[in-house]
């Protein structure tokens, strides 16, 4: 099942998000199985990453949340906000 996860960052966190990318991104690495697209959300001029959305594939909720929790960003306090909501896929269609 897909799921897209949704996180801003907190207010002047920039550097919390720059300090953790290494980990966040071997995180993203040994989970690659699992990601459909994924990527920072930026400012309207592209300078700066205010958030990430990442979309799943997860057998149910749980797992999703689970893996939210425990991504280095998660962990170092970076997200004001975390939203999971389950997605279905139809166009284009495969």
């Amino acid at each position: 099942m897909h799921f897209v996860i949704y996180c801003l960052d907190k207010p002047d966190h920039l550097q919390v998000r720059m300090d953790n990318r290494p980990a966040h991104v071997e995180y993203l690495k040994a989970h690659a199985d699992k990601i459909v697209a994924a990527g920072p959300m930026l400012t309207d001029d592209g300078e700066d990453m205010t958030g990430s959305t990442l979309l799943m594939e997860f057998n149910d909720r749980a797992e999703a949340e689970d893996w939210a929790a425990n991504d280095p960003y998660a962990k170092a306090g970076l997200f004001a906000s975390v939203d999971i909501r389950a997605w279905k896929k139809v166009f284009p269609a495969d």
